[in-house]
């Protein structure tokens, strides 16, 4: 078996084990996972060179370094009401 038919293999059993968790893809040199979930409390997205290394962060992720992107749906109702089509009043009193 080929370096690429196992990584094809591997990367069909990373799916399977990881998927309703993670978007699991892989490129010539690299393995990344983006979480399925946009507002995870950790690390959004996992890039590595290492299988190993990679198969880790899967289990055990790292933390978030910023917050959600600010247009995340959920973040965007919370703070936000929708006063007509595409149009958006902020829940906060205006500062000074």
């Amino acid at each position: 078996m080929s370096t690429r038919d196992t990584d094809d293999v591997l990367l069909a059993m990373l799916k399977a084990r990881y998927g309703a968790q993670w978007s699991i893809r892989r490129t010539e040199n690299l393995w990344l996972a983006t979480a399925n979930d946009p507002e995870t409390d950790h690390a959004p997205t996992i890039v590595q060179p290492d299988v190993e290394a990679f198969v880790r962060e899967l289990e055990d992720p790292p933390a978030r370094a910023g917050r959600p992107s600010l247009l995340s749906s959920s973040w965007v109702a919370a703070q936000f009401d929708q006063a007509g089509e595409g149009a958006y009043v902020s829940r906060e009193s205006p500062r000074p």
